[in-house]
């Protein structure tokens, strides 16, 4: 069996198309066709159905997509493996939400870069929805998320811990130092959010619409770092981690409100799908990850 046929077959079954395969690939439409059929004839079984120009896998391809990995991902490791010298030479490309991303380039990564000098990162931000789609199209190695707590039996948790989040303001608001203050107090002041749908902010809204209430902030963006700078210059209120604002309240810019009646459950997790191979760089990245940046 060749193997360069079944990494035509994985990019054509994740990708759902032969002349996106064929680009990826550097191959032609034919090319891509022909080595399908290759391996259709030498499974003697059809791997994918066409019919008016849309191809989907028929159910001998869903298992083969899984083989196909591991066969693929043997492989990789038996190389890496027989090699006299283990090598700290490689890619990985990690997927996080905007704030984890700030904090791991400013706070992390030249330590990690020192340590590993031949491991070069790649850095991409995007939604949780978004960063599940790229590791099922391998299109990611490694995601850190900050959501409601996620399980699928597709991807490896290889690090978890629950996050503290407050309702946070300026130190001179006239909320600070309040005790035992209902949701109902703040629910109209004027507040910062992160963007509409993504990670914690989703679940936040979630927890709001389990009370029939809602929030229309006057600000949205992604960026902790300004949410944060603004807070600390003006009278909004926002929700955020503790990892965001601890520095921040440490030294007297903000403080944390006692809202006393309003709780969410927000996991950040580590995660990477169960076929992929793990390399001694993605293994070396992972384990750094683990150890600082969580339970800090």
């Amino acid at each position: 069996m060749e193997f360069r046929n079944l990494t035509t077959f994985i990019h054509v079954a994740e990708l759902g198309n032969f002349t996106k395969a064929a680009d990826q690939l550097g191959y032609s439409q034919s090319t891509v066709s022909f080595q399908i059929k290759q391996l259709e004839e030498e499974l003697d079984c059809l791997l994918f159905e066409r019919i008016n120009h849309t191809i989907t896998l028929t159910e001998r391809g869903h298992e083969l997509v899984a083989y196909a990995h591991k066969i693929l991902g043997l492989t990789d490791e038996f190389k890496e493996n027989i090699s006299q010298e283990q090598s700290y030479k490689g890619h990985v490309h990690i997927v996080t939400p905007d704030s984890v991303c700030d904090e791991m380039i400013s706070c992390r990564y030249i330590d990690f870069h020192k340590e590993y000098p031949g491991i070069s990162i790649k850095f991409t931000t995007a939604d949780t929805t978004v960063m599940f789609d790229m590791l099922d199209h391998n299109e990611a190695d490694i995601i850190i998320t900050l959501d409601a707590h996620s399980y699928n039996k597709d991807y490896v948790i290889a690090k978890e811990e629950p996050l503290s989040m407050h309702f946070v303001a300026h130190t001179d608001s006239k909320f600070a130092g309040v005790k035992n203050l209902s949701v109902m107090d703040i629910i109209n002041e004027p507040f910062i959010l992160t963007e509409y749908g993504q990670g914690y902010r989703r679940v936040f809204d979630k927890e709001l619409a389990k009370r029939s209430l809602d929030i229309t902030p006057v600000l949205e963006i992604g960026r902790t770092d300004i949410i944060t700078q603004v807070i600390a210059e003006s009278d909004m209120i926002s929700y955020l981690p503790d990892f965001v604002t601890k520095d921040m309240v440490a030294e007297g810019k903000l403080c944390y409100l006692d809202v006393c009646d309003f709780d969410t459950e927000i996991w950040k997790q580590l995660i990477y799908h169960k076929n992929k191979w793990i390399s001694n760089c993605m293994n070396a990245f992972l384990e750094y990850v683990k150890e600082h940046e969580f339970n800090r």
